[in-house]
């Protein structure tokens, strides 16, 4: 198993940072089929060949993707994504 773990500092308070990853993981959703949902201040997302997380705190989002045999070749790919959608979010 591959995993991809990012970690980005943001300023929003935490409701902000809340609906951004909401609007992210619906986004993902549409275009991945990605199911997912939230415990808390935890967004759990699934699909074939990939499960993670996003975790919000009051300073930092934090992506943990584990991803399966068939998509490691992409890994570097989903990783780039991954900080192109961080970026969106914070920058919103």
């Amino acid at each position: 198993m591959s995993v991809i773990d990012v970690h980005r500092a943001h300023s929003m308070d935490k409701e902000h940072a809340r609906q951004a990853a909401e609007t992210l993981a619906e986004d993902l959703s549409r275009q991945f089929d990605v199911n997912y949902q939230w415990e808390g201040d935890v967004l759990r997302f699934k699909r074939s060949g990939v499960k993670g997380q996003l975790n919000i705190t009051a300073d930092d989002l934090h992506v943990h993707l584990e991803l399966g045999m068939l998509l490691r070749p992409f890994k570097s790919r989903i990783e780039q994504e991954i900080h192109s959608q961080l970026d969106q979010i914070i920058t919103a």
